[in-house]
């Protein structure tokens, strides 16, 4: 394991962050409570304006979630990311197409709002019928909800959604 993984890694990127990345991610980390705090708030809102227009809704948050009561029992708030599904691939890509603020992407997880097309993106390489057996159909989308107005991303939405026919 050392020779084959922890050494080339090691060498490519050092053993220790420099003094100044040490002090960007401190920094990071004196907001980030704040930062999910805000981002967990606009996704429920997201997730509220986008219950019934989908075909599926995946945010614990929610009521319609199979695991709601176990999340609030857990979970102060659900964190800013979600999957909803549309009826499938055509429709899930074209929803992304009509987006103007929310920001495509295959990699999740930051303070703007992002959104990626699982099946064709972070699991392209698993089996359909394996996609499938995990709950990943060709429909769902996955959003990371940033820091912006939730009023701007649900108009954002609803445009996209409205162009879809949806």
């Amino acid at each position: 394991f050392i020779d084959n993984t922890l050494l080339p890694f090691t060498r490519n990127t050092g053993p220790t962050l420099s003094p100044f990345n040490a002090w960007v991610v401190l920094k990071g980390l004196e907001t980030l409570d704040l930062r999910i705090q805000r981002q967990s708030e606009n996704a429920l809102a997201v997730g509220r304006f986008l219950e019934g227009r989908v075909a599926r809704m995946l945010h614990p948050g929610l009521p319609c979630h199979p695991q709601h009561t176990l999340a609030m029992h857990q979970m102060r708030a659900c964190g800013p990311i979600f999957a909803f599904e549309v009826a499938d691939r055509a429709q899930a890509h074209a929803l992304l197409d009509a987006l103007t603020l929310i920001d495509i992407s295959n990699n999740i997880g930051d303070s703007r709002s992002l959104m990626t097309h699982p099946a064709s993106t972070t699991h392209a390489s698993v089996a359909e019928d394996k996609r499938v057996e995990m709950g990943i159909g060709d429909g769902m989308l996955r959003i990371n909800v940033g820091l912006e107005d939730p009023a701007d991303l649900i108009d954002d939405l609803d445009q996209a959604l409205a162009a879809v026919g949806l």
